[in-house]
């Protein structure tokens, strides 16, 4: 057997994720009725005289669900001093008691939503689409609020190449 650096299955699928994760963002949490939520990193946000949200979901996802039966949801962003949360959310990390209990939160008539986040929207489903293995969402922004994000330790959470960041 001999052990090498290449991947051993390489498609060209590896090297789209490769690109994507070279991106990087914000991170967000996208919460609705259930309650459900789900960490999202593909984002997008659209200006006109309606403001949109786009978002690439797991349509398997227990968010992906519970907003399509409610039309409704809340999209928070996340702080740096967030970071167990996105994982918990992610399904990535334990969440003893479920990721909801990690945190406290306001009931909205969208959905939970994180008693620290500092910028938000409460969003409506407008349209769906299958994009390769993920579903894009459209919502529009019914209502928002965009606070001090901070700096330093309480600045952003930002995601890029699988890591998190300032």
């Amino acid at each position: 057997m001999t052990i090498h650096s290449s991947h051993p299955f390489p498609s060209p699928a590896d090297d789209v994720r490769r690109f994507r994760g070279r991106l990087g963002g914000a991170v967000s949490l996208w919460t609705s009725a259930g309650p459900a939520g789900l960490t999202v990193s593909s984002l997008m946000v659209s200006l006109g005289p309606v403001g949109r949200v786009l978002g690439l979901l797991d349509a398997d996802s227990d968010l992906f669900l519970a907003l399509e039966e409610s039309g409704r949801g809340v999209v928070q962003l996340l702080g740096w001093e967030d970071r167990q949360l996105a994982d918990a959310f992610a399904g990535t990390a334990p969440a003893p008691g479920g990721a909801f209990a990690a945190a406290t939160w306001s009931e909205t008539s969208h959905g939970p939503l994180l008693s620290t986040a500092t910028a938000w929207a409460l969003v409506s489903l407008e349209s769906v689409a299958e994009v390769g293995w993920s579903t894009l969402a459209t919502c529009t922004i019914d209502s928002l609020s965009v606070g001090d994000e901070g700096s330093g330790d309480q600045g952003p959470l930002l995601h890029r190449r699988g890591r998190y960041h300032r």
